[in-house]
């Protein structure tokens, strides 16, 4: 049995599904553990990913990790769970070490694949600029997925919901406030990403921006500079020190790449290139890239996006 562990206090996320359908692959029945407010028809939708069952404990808010450990290492215990599945996102970096402690169980952390024939499993390292190669020797296992690594896969089929009592006991962290990104599309779920930098020259001139990314149904970024200035909210920000990405496709625009900033987009399968500098660093690890001015350029991509989308319909 394979135990997938999931957040639905915001309801499903693509990372929540990715983690399913990847429970799924690793061959065994998928029994997913939950807390949160969702509605049980909305977590029964799980089945359509290979969960065959859910558990769901709404004492637990998902807020202290230490409360979430022992309500998935009761989870584990309560259905023989052999493997364990997270998103790698700040609850995953922050529960899956402790539960590895607490099950005695080997961790693979920051999974961008699904394990070979011989149980090892690649996984990103040195900031993506690199693959490690892990293999997990212990009885149990624990997998924490990295995001946009596999896409999640509707196989049809429903999941029966079972309310739960892990004894996770009383949660030490109170949360007095939350403030919430802006936007429609969250940036590590999104899979198209148009982000720029002080290139741009100012705040005033970001509508080319976000009319790229309303064009193309992207998310928007920036540099940290951009968000330490005040042009950007910090939420925006992507980079080592940001928000770590993961897209199908990443335009860049008027970044010039340090490597900061590459630490959290390198992962990205395709990244788009704009900077009137020809020796920006960003263009070594661009797959393409357009050398000019991005008040001449981004405007003409938009526009051409849209004349294409238009022939479409």
């Amino acid at each position: 049995m394979t135990l997938v562990y999931i957040n639905t206090a915001n309801g499903l996320s693509k990372a929540a599904l990715e983690a399913v359908t990847y429970g799924k692959k690793l061959g065994a029945d998928v029994a997913v553990v939950t807390n949160g407010g969702a509605s049980a028809d909305v977590l029964a939708s799980l089945g359509n990913y290979g969960a065959t069952k859910v558990l769901v404990d709404r004492s637990v808010d998902g807020e202290d990790a230490q409360q979430v450990t022992r309500l998935i290492a009761s989870a584990a215990d309560a259905v023989g769970a052999s493997s364990v599945v997270f998103s790698h996102d700040l609850v995953g970096k922050a529960v899956a070490p402790r539960l590895s402690v607490r099950m005695q169980a080997g961790l693979v952390a920051g999974a961008i694949s699904v394990p070979g024939a011989d149980g090892t499993v690649k996984v990103n390292v040195f900031s993506g600029k690199a693959i490690g190669h892990v293999k997990v020797n212990t009885a149990r296992r624990i997998i924490s997925l990295l995001p946009n690594s596999i896409q999640p896969e509707a196989i049809g089929g429903a999941a029966s919901v079972e309310e739960f009592n892990g004894n996770a006991g009383t949660a030490a962290i109170k949360v007095v406030s939350t403030k919430k990104p802006e936007g429609e599309i969250p940036l590590p779920e999104a899979e198209l990403v148009v982000s720029a930098g002080r290139g741009l020259k100012g705040p005033e001139n970001w509508g080319i921006i976000e009319d790229l990314a309303k064009s193309l149904g992207a998310a928007t970024a920036c540099s940290r500079p951009v968000a330490d200035i005040g042009w950007r909210p910090h939420h925006e920000h992507v980079g080592q020190t940001g928000v770590a990405i993961r897209p199908n496709l990443y335009i860049a625009v008027g970044i010039s790449g340090a490597i900061q900033h590459l630490a959290g987009v390198n992962g990205s399968k395709v990244i788009v290139v704009i900077n009137t500098d020809p020796e920006a660093p960003f263009f070594k690890a661009a797959d393409y890239g357009i050398v000019g001015d991005a008040f001449d350029v981004v405007p003409k991509l938009t526009a051409a996006i849209q004349k294409f989308k238009a022939a479409q319909n």
